[in-house]
């Protein structure tokens, strides 16, 4: 058995596409997973499963979620090994900075450091971003919800292709605790 974490996109945000936690958890049961639990109400799942790879996985849960609520929602699934090696390889120190000044965007596949070359660091600094393992890394001194890079880099056509889903550091280190088998 591993266990894994369920990002999902855009759920429980200003009224569109409520996903109840208790409901999800029912669902992912049915699905056939076990040790089914959810952090927070923004679309984090914890779940085991014996077989199968994330991206099979998550086509399961995006499936499910569809025929029981009526709408699609993109899902990413990651294993502990992942988000665990994503808090290691942060290029910022995590341990120095509020958690809200530190994030992470997972992205459904490798990112090339070309997609984001037409974003002139400079001119956002001291705000900052390096690329991971299918991950982002966002550091904002003053906060997401003030930050111009953020609004950069969230753009379609940089994200065009890819399900991209950001967490605040205090989910992602959660996260790799949640999956600790």
């Amino acid at each position: 058995m591993t266990t894994y974490a369920a990002l999902l996109r855009g759920i429980n945000v200003g009224g569109s596409k409520k996903v109840p936690m208790a409901e999800l958890r029912t669902l992912l049961q049915g699905v056939g997973f076990g040790g089914v639990s959810t952090y927070l109400q923004s679309g984090n799942a914890i779940f085991t499963a014996d077989g199968g790879d994330e991206d099979s996985l998550a086509a399961d849960i995006t499936a499910a979620i569809e025929k029981h609520f009526g709408f699609t929602v993109d899902v990413l699934v990651r294993d502990h090994a992942y988000l665990q090696a994503v808090l290691e390889a942060c290029p910022f120190p995590a341990a120095e900075l509020q958690p809200k000044q530190l994030h992470i965007t997972y992205f459904s596949a490798p990112v090339a450091p070309e997609r984001f070359a037409p974003i002139d660091q400079q001119a956002f600094l001291p705000e900052e971003f390096r690329l991971g393992d299918r991950c982002l890394y966002l550091y904002v001194p003053d906060g997401l919800g003030r930050s111009k890079l953020a609004e950069a880099l969230s753009k379609p056509r940089l994200v065009k292709g890819l399900i991209a889903t950001s967490r605040n550091w205090n989910t992602v280190v959660k996260l790799a605790e949640l999956t600790r088998a």
